[in-house]
């Protein structure tokens, strides 16, 4: 794994930089050894915040934490990767028992602030749009950690929308021509 460390309104020590690198080479037995692992630590007042985005087998997994020690936000970031891969592959056990597959977005492409002349858009993502069933897109929304997922249906070979509601429930969005 090679790690991408950055850091806002903190200096990145050597210990704390050797810390994130130890804690997250426990994932080394489940994620690939040439995958960019993108580290955030930040600092707000007395908020120590850590964000860590892997991407991991076609998809992303995610997780912020904080805590008012950053040493602990890591250990914290850690139990939170972890629980995600375990809910992963115990998804992933239970669609293969029942023949079903899986497809996920591969790669994510960020860019960094492009502007307008009316708006001001803060972030653009791209990303490839695969087929996939609507559980498999609420699957994919839950372990990212998104509000919302936006995916290719594959019964309907359309652009689809998939978001959490306020009472806990989903909604679809499909569109009409």
């Amino acid at each position: 794994m090679k790690f991408i460390i950055s850091g806002k309104n903190i200096e990145i020590t050597n210990a704390l930089r050797e810390r994130v690198e130890k804690k997250l080479s426990k994932l080394e037995k489940y994620i690939k050894k040439d995958v960019d692992v993108h580290v955030t630590l930040s600092v707000e007042k007395i908020r120590h915040i850590i964000e860590v985005t892997i991407p991991f087998y076609g998809m992303i997994l995610r997780a912020e934490e904080e805590s008012t020690d950053m040493y602990s936000a890591i250990d914290l970031v850690i139990e939170s990767l972890e629980r995600q891969i375990r809910k992963y592959k115990t998804k992933i056990s239970k669609r293969t028992k029942e023949a079903e597959s899986l497809r996920y977005i591969t790669s994510i492409d960020f860019e960094e602030e492009e502007q307008t002349e009316d708006f001001i858009i803060a972030k653009t993502k791209k990303f490839p749009i695969k087929p996939m069933s609507v559980e498999e897109a609420i699957l994919e929304m839950n372990l990212v950690g998104h509000n919302f997922f936006v995916f290719l249906n594959g019964d309907t070979e359309k652009v689809n929308v998939v978001y959490k509601r306020n009472d806990g429930a989903y909604g679809l969005i499909e569109p009409e021509y």
